[in-house]
């Protein structure tokens, strides 16, 4: 099965694509879709062309997305609230599964409250990188799609 991890945001969203087959883990792809500063139906327009290209590109059976997001600014978890919404619609078709950010680090560092270095490191490990996934939105979204391949295989689906 073939996984694209996403790390909504409305300023730099992060996308990793993972193959998994049984417990064996082989990243494909990681980066992020960068939007230029400008108004933020503009944003949303270019996290969703970015994530269709991509998805285009390496044709993903499954979607592994951040799940709400809970701050203490209503203005912040709104913005991301929409480039949430964005990305499932680019997702559109795919299965989709929302993990909380303790599931994803227990699942990939072994706490919930792993830091995000932490998380990149093992991240690195786990899929025996070569070097650190940068930036950390990347290795958000490659966290997120172990994640669900971790779930996907203990539910025996791949």
């Amino acid at each position: 099965m073939r996984v694209i991890g996403i790390d909504p945001g409305t300023q730099v969203c992060g996308y990793g694509i993972v193959d998994c087959n049984g417990p064996d883990l082989k990243a494909v792809d990681y980066g992020v879709v960068r939007c230029t500063a400008g108004a933020l139906p503009e944003r949303l327009g270019t996290i969703y062309g970015g994530l269709r290209q991509v998805m285009a590109r390496h044709g993903p059976e499954a979607a592994a997305v951040e799940g709400a997001f809970y701050g203490r600014n209503p203005r912040t978890a709104i913005k991301i609230g929409e480039a949430r919404g964005m990305v499932l619609v680019a997702a559109a078709g795919l299965e989709v599964a929302e993990y909380p950010p303790a599931t994803v680090k227990q699942a990939v560092a072994g706490t919930g409250r792993a830091t995000k270095s932490q998380v990149q490191q093992m991240v690195r490990l786990i899929l025996e990188l070569p070097e650190l996934p940068e930036p950390l939105d990347a290795s958000d979204a490659l966290a997120l799609a172990i994640c669900h391949c971790h779930r996907a295989r203990l539910a025996g689906l791949t």
